[in-house]
């Protein structure tokens, strides 16, 4: 994707929709500007909508931390669920310890420009399409293209904002003006989905089947992301012809080995529908990967920040039963693989039998990690507060860290949608539709990718290079995948296999808090998840999800304060806060 102009960053930097400015910005001379007719034209609009897509990629919003309104989403989706923990140390960052504890505020800055940052998209969306709409030197076809594209990031950040929110508000081009930033000032009265799917809709007809350059959305992506707000509601028959599409006549195919989804060297593989771009020789320049940044070990050569550890809940999950089927009788709940506490902690008990997806998901002692070296308990900032586990899809491997700069900063890109996940929504919608065998064999074929011995993790010795980690002939650890081979009769049963598979291939992604939302389990799963971490984690103990509260975040009174028109509020808070 081209490198952003730094007077395209200035110019939409005043079309923010509830974003405000400090009063000494208001009082500051203007040196130079470019006026909104100015950029309507071939060479102005195509830069406008490479600054729309950084905004897809979670970039630009001054004042904030990237991690605050991450695209990953690994705060409001993995800690604020039994997918991770906050991590490092109880000082650190208090404002993710809020949201890890349910105690969700409406002055949260995480929140808060969690917000900001889904609307300031919107904003540049909305500029695209009505200044591609008055410029004369764009050929009809490339017009077309272009509000295509713009419609799926517009409906890319209104699908984000639904998610978080219980009613967010719906910004289209006739609300939005560069003269009138008053215009954007709309009530929010409900879901907006029908808006969503009209912009994935329009999306999907107006954008070729492939692109010349890697980042831009496809008709394909399009066509995913109707699905998936279709998925969100529970319109099963509305999304399995449109994902069954997707797998059958789409260009995507599983890369032979999981842990090819989240490495910097095969980025942009046959398995992805649509990537976020981030790039390694601009570690300092705001093109690399910065958004999760403090989630790194906390030791050489990262050295920070020790954030988005695992529980051990979630490596219990993982163990699998001799015919290396997921435990669905959940006795995996009372049964540890691996030490809590004590001298050992972290250290496997016995020789378990696990799916090797663990290993690709969490690092922990005594197995390789990212083909560096083994990990110990030194990669944890503080092993009393969070435990022995840590996070380790994002992590770039080595020739992948940042260079110039912050070696946390990479260029591995978020993988946000894959063929894993289509296939996990299609066994979804076909178990709900009652298609159960159909169901399980989609679910099997992620499980036969997850056995692929390739795939697994191999021993390695402390301090050998890389290339010595390339045998798999000894697995790290007792690695046991099957696959379903006995018809599927039972709906309730199916219904769990397939989200079990849901949590085995996503863990850590930050989409499951969103799944248990969406599957109205939130307040069950959380509870009973809490009741167990909590013995281990102390600072859970007492704690709650509190139903319907806590199914969103509310909408942050910084955004209602600055809804206000003719005096009144035009943003609704959330009945429940």
């Amino acid at each position: 994707m081209k490198k952003l102009k730094t007077y395209f960053v200035t110019l939409i930097a005043l079309t923010l929709i509830g974003v405000g400015c400090n009063d000494e910005f208001l009082t500051k001379e203007p040196q130079a500007s470019l006026s909104g007719p100015a950029l309507n034209n071939a060479v102005g609009v195509e830069g406008k909508l490479i600054s729309a897509y950084r905004t897809v990629a979670g970039y630009g919003l001054d004042g904030a931390g990237t991690w605050y309104y991450s695209t990953w989403a690994w705060i409001f989706g993995s800690i604020a669920s039994d997918d991770a923990l906050k991590g490092t140390d109880a000082g650190d960052q208090p404002e993710h310890s809020f949201i890890e504890t349910y105690d969700f505020n409406t002055f949260n800055v995480h929140n808060r420009d969690k917000w900001r940052s889904g609307y300031w998209g919107v904003a540049r969306a909305n500029d695209v399409i009505l200044s591609a709409e008055e410029a004369e030197d764009l050929s009809a076809a490339r017009k077309a293209e272009i509000i295509g594209e713009a419609k799926f990031i517009r409906g890319w950040q209104h699908f984000e904002l639904q998610k978080m929110y219980r009613t967010p508000k719906y910004v289209g081009e006739e609300n939005f003006s560069l003269e009138d930033l008053e215009a954007s000032k709309v009530p929010n009265t409900g879901k907006i989905w029908a808006q969503i799917e009209e912009d994935f809709s329009d999306a999907a007809a107006a954008l070729p089947a492939t692109q010349s350059e890697v980042g831009r959305a496809t008709s394909w992506a399009a066509k995913a992301y109707l699905a998936k707000a279709k998925i969100f509601q529970s319109d099963w028959a509305g999304a399995e012809p449109i994902l069954m599409d997707i797998i059958n006549n789409g260009p995507f195919e599983l890369v032979e080995k999981f842990e090819d989804n989240y490495l910097v060297a095969t980025r942009n593989n046959k398995e992805s529908i649509f990537e976020i771009q981030y790039a390694i020789s601009s570690a300092d320049d705001g093109s690399g990967n910065k958004e999760i940044g403090l989630a790194h070990p906390y030791i050489a050569p990262w050295g920070c920040c020790g954030f988005l550890q695992a529980p051990q809940d979630l490596v219990d999950f993982f163990q699998t039963d001799t015919n290396g089927l997921p435990l669905l009788d959940e006795s995996w709940k009372t049964n540890h693989i691996t030490n809590p506490t004590g001298d050992n902690i972290g250290e496997p008990i016995g020789n378990p039998s696990v799916d090797p997806r663990l290993d690709h998901t969490v690092g922990r002692p005594g197995i390789l990690y990212k083909g560096f070296h083994i990990m110990q308990v030194d990669y944890i900032r503080d092993l009393t507060y969070a435990g022995p586990y840590f996070s380790k899809k994002h992590v770039a491997e080595p020739e992948g860290f940042g260079i110039g700069g912050w070696g946390n900063i990479s260029a591995n890109n978020f993988r946000i949608l894959r063929l894993g996940h289509v296939l996990l929504w299609a066994a979804e919608a076909k178990v709900e539709l009652g298609k159960l065998d159909e169901a399980r064999m989609l679910v099997n074929r992620l499980r036969a990718r997850a056995a692929n011995p390739d795939g697994f993790i191999p021993e390695a010795i402390q301090g050998a290079t890389r290339p010595e980690y390339t045998t798999t002939s000894n697995p790290a650890a007792n690695y046991n995948v099957g696959e379903y081979t006995t018809s599927w009769a039972d709906q309730t049963l199916a219904r769990r296999a397939v989200r079990y598979e849901m949590r085995l291939e996503t863990a850590m992604e930050g989409n499951r808090f969103f799944d248990l939302q969406r599957w109205g389990v939130q307040s069950e799963v959380l509870n009973d998840y809490l009741s167990r971490e909590s013995k281990y984690r102390i600072y859970l103990q007492g704690k709650q999800f509190a139903a319907p509260k806590n199914q969103f975040y509310p909408i942050p009174t910084y955004a209602i304060d600055r809804s206000f028109k003719e005096g009144e509020p035009t943003l609704t808070q959330d009945p429940n806060y």
